[in-house]
C-alpha cells in the first residue's frame, strides 16, 4: 500500500511541475507585482479556453498532492 501511495506522489509532483510550468504568465515580472498586480488579482477577467483548464487541472493536482503527502505522512 505504501509503495503505491508513493509512486502516486511521484506522478503527481510530475504532473503538477508540468501544469505549472504549461501556465501562461499573468504579470510583467517584479514591475508587475509591484504596479499593477491588484488590477489582476481582483480584476474581472476569467479564464478562457485552455487557462481555465490548466487552472482547473492544477488546483486538482495540488489537492491530490496534499491528500497523498498527508496520507503518507500520518497513516501510513
Amino acid at each position: 500500500m505504501q509503495g503505491v501511495a508513493v509512486t502516486l506522489l511521484i506522478l503527481t509532483s510530475i504532473a503538477l511541475i508540468v501544469l505549472v510550468v504549461l501556465q501562461s504568465s499573468k504579470s510583467e515580472g517584479l514591475s508587475g507585482a509591484i504596479s499593477g498586480g491588484a488590477e489582476q488579482l481582483f480584476g474581472k477577467k476569467k479564464a478562457r479556453g485552455i487557462d481555465a483548464v490548466l487552472t482547473r487541472a492544477t488546483v486538482i493536482a495540488s489537492v491530490l498532492f496534499f491528500v497523498l503527502t498527508f496520507l503518507l505522512a500520518y497513516v501510513l
